[in-house]
């Protein structure tokens, strides 16, 4: 095996362990943002369930006075 040869196989086990490297840090980070987007979607829906409630709260309150007035 040549010298060239030799230097391009050490070039390009580099150049895969590099590229390993950030696949793996690209893999976390994808991991942590759809944990993240979990928790957000969890969030949402409790706030739409608190909304929904509030809502319907007035409503009951809105229907009351009407039926007082």
């Amino acid at each position: 095996m040549g010298d060239d040869v030799a230097a391009i196989l050490l070039t390009l086990a580099t150049e895969n362990v590099e590229l390993r490297e950030q696949l793996a840090t690209a893999q976390d980070m994808l991991m942590e943002t759809a944990v993240d987007a979990g928790q957000l979607h969890a969030r949402i829906q409790d706030l739409q369930a608190e909304c929904d409630a509030w809502r319907a709260e007035a409503e009951r309150l809105e229907a009351r006075a009407l039926r007082r007035a």
